[in-house]
């Protein structure tokens, strides 16, 4: 089973730009599905975006549209997040998790293996 190591995260002025990445330990990347999701104190977890294993389909929340980009390198184990014009509402920690499809994390499933999560907050 895959264990799931997220970097990437900071502190940013609003318009700023991060790049998360999720590295796999364990088995590879190839066959499995990638998410991001999000979550803000007291808030609940949400789906950001989403990759299928061959990169081929995306997913993305409706709000980060247009300024996030999801893409994937199996050669190297990797799923990135790149985000940018981000906004203060973007704050959140922000976790990777696999699963078996893409648009069935965009349509509400809850993946089985996440990873520690890092830490994204958008200044005004």
């Amino acid at each position: 089973q895959a264990q799931l190591v997220e970097s990437g995260g900071g502190l940013v002025q609003t318009g700023g730009s991060l790049r998360l990445s999720c590295t796999a330990s364990g088995h590879t990347f190839r066959s499995y599905a990638v998410g991001w999701f999000r979550q803000a104190p007291g808030k609940e977890r949400e789906f950001v975006a989403a990759i299928s294993w061959s990169g081929g389909s995306t997913v993305y929340l409706d709000s980060v549209k247009g300024r996030f980009t999801i893409s994937r390198d199996n050669a190297k184990n990797t799923v990135y997040l790149q985000m940018n014009m981000l906004k203060p509402e973007d704050t959140a920690v922000y976790y990777c998790a696999v699963g078996s499809s893409a648009r069935a994390m965009g349509d509400g499933a809850i993946p089985s293996y996440w990873g520690q999560g890092t830490q994204v907050t958008v200044s005004s």
